[in-house]
């Protein structure tokens, strides 16, 4: 058969056109999804925060829960001022009138974005609680929170709203090692430091475990409901209760609801994370620009000197479970035991 040379042509043209709709195809295969670019550790998205020096090949795969866009109300409160450890929260909202407020630490509700320690400046006065630990003296507030756990089903967390403080201070370039007493870092060996953001500790004494827990594996020292340096009636923060706070029921930006708004935040659930900074490899860095926390749980790969932790930046958009050294300084958050 004779084809002619505008036949030729054309057969020409439509094999390039498949050719390039065929590179089109493979190319969109390696586009992101949306739940791997919601993923990414929470301390990359600071630009001060540090790179991981741990592996993250045992990083759980929490790290790929995507943010979400949440509605409706979250916190519970009470109308009168907690004094033990042992009260428990109204299930509806009262009004602020009914609440000692303290005016030091809780901005007044409307304000767009009030400079106070604790920041928790986008909730009625009335959702917050104070409790004092009587092995200071020192008060704390605190809220319930109701939200969405990691099952998809209803749950709730009674947690501070402020970080701990309490210990003696040590030198930041030091190891708090001495198991006789309690030891915190404050931000640039500074107390004052310490009553603003909280102490810093390492991961054996937020444990409450024996300095050596710092270098050593001691799995079979951590409880269920480990109470670590919180007050009688209190138990450290895990990954499963940030969880909930992040998916609180008032939430409308993901984490970015957990964080004060003088850190980035909309603070919709209360939380009021703040930048705390920390001690990373006997140095103080990233006060105001991010935080971290450990949580009661060792590393699986590096369980000798590793343990879980979680961050925040100023601009994080996810959260996830990191492995970090046990002998870095990072705040301790505590939830009630109920």
């Amino acid at each position: 058969m004779t084809i002619n040379k505008q036949s030729l042509a054309g057969i020409l043209l439509l094999t390039m056109a498949f050719a390039l709709a065929a590179c089109g195809d493979d190319d969109s295969s390696f586009a992101p999804r949306d739940e791997e670019s919601s993923s990414s550790s929470s301390a990359q998205s600071s630009s001060s925060a540090p790179v991981e020096d741990l592996s993250s090949s045992s990083v759980r795969s929490s790290s790929s829960a995507p943010v979400e866009d949440l509605s409706s109300s979250s916190v519970k409160s009470s109308s009168s001022v907690a004094s033990s450890s042992s009260a428990k929260s109204s299930s509806s909202a009262k009004s602020s009138s009914s609440f000692v407020l303290d005016t030091a630490r809780l901005c007044t509700p409307g304000y767009a974005y009030c400079n106070r320690s604790l920041g928790a400046d986008s909730l009625q006065a009335g959702a917050y609680r104070k409790f004092t630990d009587r092995r200071n003296g020192r008060s704390y507030f605190y809220l319930t929170i109701n939200g969405t756990n990691k099952d998809g089903e209803a749950a709730s967390v009674t947690v501070m709203v402020e970080n701990l403080n309490i210990g003696e201070m040590v030198s930041g370039d030091k190891d708090q090692s001495n198991d006789s007493k309690i030891e915190r870092y404050c931000y640039e060996n500074d107390e004052s430091n310490c009553e603003e953001y909280g102490g810093l500790y390492q991961w054996a004494e937020a444990m409450q475990l024996p300095s050596e827990c710092n270098t050593k594996s001691c799995v079979d020292q951590i409880k269920p409901n480990h109470r670590g340096i919180c007050p009688e009636g209190w138990r450290l923060l895990t990954y499963d209760d940030f969880y909930i706070v992040v998916h609180a029921d008032g939430n409308r930006h993901g984490v970015e609801d957990v964080r004060a708004m003088g850190f980035g935040g909309y603070n919709y659930s209360g939380y009021s994370l703040i930048g705390a900074g920390y001690n990373w490899g006997y140095k103080f860095t990233s006060v105001e620009e991010s935080t971290y926390w450990f949580y009661p749980e060792e590393s699986f790969d590096y369980p000798d000197e590793g343990a879980f932790a979680g961050s925040q930046g100023k601009s994080s958009a996810g959260f996830s479970m990191e492995n970090q050294y046990k002998t870095y300084g990072f705040s301790v958050r505590c939830v009630m035991v109920e």
